[in-house]
């Protein structure tokens, strides 16, 4: 990064004056830069262990700076089966979150995946829900997926009362001071087209790669036509079958030159990207993924 070359300059040119002794320092420095502009999260519903407290140290163990958590099951329910809303099970999440020196990245909605945003009339409570639980564990992040039923490629009858909706959701999220991240079927350009409808800063992409993978389209193109004023965090991920470091369809170098160049920072969630022949075995698939992303988005040394 420029930054870091810049930084690096000046304290080669100081370091003649002081034998060397900034060299550790100059290192230190540099490796912080490059680990807070990026960071590797996985996810409790994808480590099988959707709302369970060992979600956080398994997340710690895997390597992971954080996590994301779900919301909890939705159904035919008004609202999420959501047991953060327990101020003592809350409480329980803060203290291991601290302990352990990780973050929650983001809180995931997931039950819309199967459920209709676009339909369902309690939406309100249930997005009022999620942003309550923001707020009392100081999470700014929510994943909002509009999943099979509102998928609006399929389903554009629906995306009128989408964009009505999320504007409603959009206010919320503003007085709340969070921010929404919506994934949709849409390719780049549709999708920035469906955010400038609503309008709203508070609602943006949480993009996906594998959207663009198993549609054809170039992954990098789609990141820069939405651009890092859209984007809020990244779900790195393909669809199963090999690991990150073994997938022919992601170009992570690419991706993290085109991420630079853009100015995008931010969460790198994992998903899924799992070994085909040995799927469950949570540890060894989300251990070697997390590794690989962060040897290219954190390199331990970047000179």
């Amino acid at each position: 990064m420029e930054q870091i070359e810049n930084r690096r300059q000046f304290l080669g040119k100081l370091a003649l004056f002081t034998g060397g002794l900034v060299l550790a320092n100059q290192a230190s420095w540099a490796l912080t830069v490059v680990q807070e502009r990026y960071k590797v999260g996985v996810i409790d519903l994808m480590l099988l262990k959707r709302q369970k407290l060992s979600a956080l140290a398994l997340s710690k163990e895997i390597g992971a700076n954080g996590i994301e958590l779900d919301m909890g099951g939705l159904g035919n329910r008004d609202t999420f089966e959501n047991k953060l809303a327990d101020p003592a099970i809350r409480q329980q999440y803060l203290e291991q979150i601290k302990s352990l020196n990780i973050e929650i990245c983001a809180l995931a909605m997931t039950g819309f995946y199967a459920q209709s945003f676009a339909t369902r009339p309690t939406y309100q409570q249930m997005v009022g829900d999620c942003i309550d639980t923001m707020k009392a564990m100081n999470v700014k992040v929510a994943f909002l997926p509009l999943g099979v039923q509102g998928d609006l490629v399929k389903n554009p009858e629906l995306r009128p009362a989408i964009v009505e909706r999320m504007k409603v959701i959009g206010k919320m999220a503003k007085k709340a001071g969070v921010v929404i991240g919506i994934e949709t079927a849409l390719d780049a350009k549709a999708e920035l087209k469906l955010l400038q409808d609503i309008g709203s800063k508070n609602i943006k992409s949480y993009f996906n790669f594998s959207n663009a993978i198993k549609n054809g389209r170039d992954l990098c193109e789609e990141l820069r036509i939405l651009g890092k004023k859209y984007i809020v965090q990244i779900h790195c991920t393909n669809d199963d079958g090999v690991w990150l470091q073994n997938d022919p369809k992601i170009d992570m170098a690419k991706v993290k030159n085109t991420l630079d160049d853009m100015g995008w920072k931010g969460w790198l969630v994992i998903e899924r990207s799992r070994d085909a022949t040995d799927a469950r075995n949570v540890k060894r698939n989300y251990s070697a993924n997390t590794a690989y992303v962060k040897s290219i988005f954190q390199p331990v040394n970047p000179f």
